[in-house]
């Protein structure tokens, strides 16, 4: 799709290394899966078992796509990103950094509340049919709606800035064609 588009783009030779892109695609996928996989659970009706092997399929992908982000933070934190070009205008560069800051907040937030939530009910999770993690709270329906909610709504704003993410790569490569998507393509 970008082929045609190489010999246009001037050469980015600052990039991510290659954990950080592995990491940052593996939980791009992942996480587009979650959201697909949260949003879908609407449409599975309660108490039916189908629902609870979809459920636990959420929590259980939840959970190690929180331990992925936090390797990736763990990362981010001891391998300096490649700087912003100095071309960018500063409100740019600012609402880059803005966002990627609220997109981790959300990524972290959203496993840890759908967690915490998890462990006020009376169901627990189990872990990919593995492991059963009973829940460590007692089962509190007032306690679990607010971490759910904080879950659903970190999720919709997650997904928001997602696209956002998203449009601002796109606007890199079609209309800017500065090269700046080089530095996180596989």
């Amino acid at each position: 799709m970008f082929a045609g588009l190489r010999f246009a783009i001037p050469a980015m030779t600052d990039r991510y290394t290659k954990v950080a892109v592995a990491l940052h695609w593996i939980l791009a996928l992942g996480i587009l899966l979650q959201i697909w996989l949260g949003f879908s659970l609407d449409d599975v009706p309660r108490g039916s078992p189908e629902r609870s092997a979809w459920v636990n399929f959420h929590k259980s992908t939840g959970i190690t796509l929180a331990v992925l982000i936090l390797v990736r933070i763990a990362w981010r934190i001891t391998h300096r990103p490649p700087p912003l070009p100095a071309t960018m205008p500063a409100w740019e560069r600012l609402a880059a950094r803005a966002s990627h800051a609220l997109l981790y907040v959300c990524m972290l937030g959203a496993p840890l509340a759908g967690y915490a939530a998890s462990n006020f009910s009376k169901f627990g999770i189990n872990y990919f049919g593995l492991v059963m993690l009973p829940p460590w709270g007692p089962n509190e329906k007032a306690v679990y709606a607010v971490f759910n909610t904080a879950h659903k709504a970190l999720a919709l704003a997650l997904a928001g800035l997602i696209l956002l993410h998203v449009a601002a790569a796109l606007k890199h490569v079609l209309v800017e064609r500065d090269g700046l998507m080089r530095r996180m393509w596989p």
